[in-house]
C-alpha cells in the first residue's frame, strides 16, 4: 500500500508508524484507518520488526476524527467494524504509544489500545466523544477502566473533560510524562531495549497473557501461565537465554514470534 496518511520506518528492528497529517493535526479518517490495519499487518509479519512505535507528525499525536464532513461526519458506521481487522492488542510484539502532543477521541482511545504509552507533560488529551453526541470506541470501556480504574474511567469518559500529559500519568493512562521533544527519543529507547535484549516468543506470550488478564481470575491465569511455562521452558530461546547470561555474552535468539508459538496460545 502506498501510504499517504502515515509513515512507517523500520530501523535497529523498531517501526517506528507515525500518523502524518500534520496540518490537520493528524486527525484520523478513514484512509489513515485503512493504512494503519495494513502497517500493524505487515509489522506482525516482519520477524526483522521486534517492536512498534506510533506517534504523530508536527505538534500533535492526533486531534481526533477528521469532521470536515460536518454533521454527518459519524454517519454510516458499521455496526461491526472488527471482523478482519487488526488492533495494536493483537500484534505479538509490543507497541508503545509515543504520544507527542494533543490525543483527544480516537487519538487518546488508539492509543490505549497499544501496550505503553509516555505522553508529553503539556498535551491536551480528552475522551471528548460525548461533547460530539457519541460514545468512545477503540475498545476503550475495557482498556481505561482497567489501567485507570472504574471510577477515574468513568469521570473521564463520561464527562470528556481535558487533561494534561503529567494527570494522565497521575491517573495511570501513561507511563511517563516527558518534554514534549523528549516522548519519542524514550519510547524509541524502550523499544530498542526491547528489540535487542528480549527473546521474541517470550515476550509474545506475555503480551497476550496480560491482555487476557482482565477477563481471568488469579487462578485461572496461574495454570495458564504453567502451561506455557512448561511449554517455554524447553525451547530454545530459553537454553539460549540462560546460557548467554552465564557466558556474559549478548542472546542470539532463534525464534520467531510469527512462527514459533505455541498451539495453546489461541
Amino acid at each position: 500500500m502506498d501510504y499517504q496518511c502515515i509513515r512507517l520506518e523500520v530501523s535497529e528492528r523498531v517501526a517506528t508508524l507515525t500518523l502524518n497529517r500534520p496540518e490537520r493535526m493528524n486527525a484520523w479518517n478513514d484512509a489513515m484507518d485503512r493504512e494503519i490495519q495494513d502497517a500493524l499487518r505487515r509489522c506482525d509479519q516482519d520477524d526483522e520488526v521486534r517492536s512498534v512505535v506510533v506517534t504523530g507528525a508536527g505538534k500533535a499525536f492526533c486531534a481526533g476524527a477528521d469532521l470536515g464532513q460536518g454533521g454527518s461526519t459519524f454517519e454510516g458506521r458499521p455496526a461491526d467494524s472488527a471482523a478482519g481487522q487488526t488492533y495494536p492488542w493483537d500484534l505479538h510484539k509490543p507497541v508503545i504509544a509515543a504520544i507527542n502532543g494533543h490525543a483527544v477521541g480516537v487519538g487518546i482511545t488508539f492509543a490505549m489500545s497499544c501496550d505503553v504509552r509516555y505522553v508529553a507533560e503539556d498535551a491536551k488529551i480528552s475522551f471528548a466523544f460525548v461533547r460530539r453526541g457519541v460514545i468512545p470506541g477503540f475498545g476503550s470501556h475495557v482498556t481505561v477502566a482497567r489501567v485507570a480504574g472504574l471510577s477515574n474511567a468513568a469521570e473521564l469518559m463520561m464527562s470528556g473533560r481535558t487533561i494534561r500529559g503529567q494527570e494522565a500519568v497521575e491517573l495511570r493512562l501513561a507511563t511517563k510524562a516527558l518534554p514534549a521533544d523528549e516522548v519519542l527519543p524514550a519510547a524509541l529507547a524502550l523499544a530498542r531495549d526491547i528489540a535487542e535484549n528480549t527473546a521474541p516468543v517470550a515476550v509474545a506470550i506475555i503480551k497476550r497473557l496480560l491482555w487476557e488478564s482482565a477477563a481471568a481470575t488469579p487462578s485461572e491465569m496461574k495454570r495458564r501461565e504453567d502451561r506455557l511455562f512448561a511449554w517455554i521452558g524447553a525451547q530454545p530461546d530459553a537454553r539460549e537465554g540462560i546460557e548467554a547470561f552465564l557466558e556474559k555474552r549478548s542472546p542470539r535468539w532463534s525464534m520467531s514470534a510469527s512462527r514459533d508459538l505455541p498451539d495453546s496460545l489461541d
